[in-house]
């Protein structure tokens, strides 16, 4: 009997001790996120493809975001690690995104040629049609320190697409350009791709991978394709490929279309 209640102490002793060091743990992994008031998508919020690349630093590989409420821009977040390696962010104790280790995602179509891929931005909305006309990515009022990314339909291939030849300023140190940057990169043209020139729509979620970065000056081609539309709910795919067509990243992503009155 002696012995039976040992080990029951023992291993209550044990869960004790375990459940000490996670907390411990994540008290002393917990770190800040904090989006750049450049990066606005909406205003006054943060653009959704920069501000998931931000959560996807905290996962190794391929991640999935979930976007619960508009990223404040200028304001640190709490980054709050769980058990399975998954990652919550909050402000003031409301959650804003959450960051999950993610499975490949399977090859997108291949890229339209360069030429092809120039000529997208003909076809883009005008600024008078364009929602959020000073998005970081895809506002024409951002041509001084935006992406600049105007992806629109053109002939000969089943999307939307542009060309983009990054600035210096969006590059690290050594020269590539950084993972969120990429992230933003991918995010915009999926709305074009489902429709958000007629239906203004915000990111709920993105699953993003990497392949490889490009340098600053690379010449490159964004491309996006409309999956399917479930009422409010819309699937994009979009990519990032090299002026010849290697395959540089990846998203999938779920739109939500905005009410009339939000809109």
């Amino acid at each position: 009997m002696a012995g039976r209640r040992s080990s029951r102490i023992d291993a209550a002793a044990q869960l004790w001790r375990k459940r000490l060091q996670l907390e411990s743990h994540m008290q002393n992994t917990q770190r800040h996120l904090t989006i750049s008031a450049r990066f606005n998508g909406p205003p006054g919020s943060g653009n959704g493809g920069v501000s998931s690349g931000l959560a996807a630093s905290l996962i190794d590989g391929p991640a999935e975001i979930f976007l619960r409420a508009p990223p404040p821009l200028e304001t640190p977040m709490d980054v709050i690690p769980l058990e399975d390696g998954s990652f919550e962010i909050r402000q003031d104790g409301q959650l804003v995104m959450t960051a999950h280790p993610a499975d490949p995602l399977g090859p997108p179509p291949p890229a339209p040629s360069f030429a092809t891929a120039s000529q997208g931005r003909e076809a883009f909305p005008s600024r008078d049609s364009h929602a959020f006309p000073s998005c970081f990515v895809c506002g024409p009022d951002r041509t001084e320190d935006g992406l600049c990314l105007f992806t629109g339909h053109t002939e000969g291939f089943d999307g939307v697409t542009d060309t983009w030849t990054p600035a210096a300023d969006l590059a690290d140190e050594d020269g590539l350009i950084r993972p969120e940057i990429i992230w933003g990169a991918l995010d915009c043209p999926g709305a074009f791709a489902v429709g958000f020139q007629e239906n203004p729509m915000v990111l709920a979620r993105i699953t993003g991978q990497i392949h490889a970065r490009p340098k600053a000056g690379d010449p490159l081609i964004v491309a996006g394709w409309g999956l399917y539309h479930d009422g409010r709910k819309h699937g994009a795919a979009t990519a990032l490929f090299d002026k010849d067509g290697t395959l540089l990243a990846q998203s999938d992503q779920l739109w939500i279309e905005l009410k009339k009155s939000a809109a």
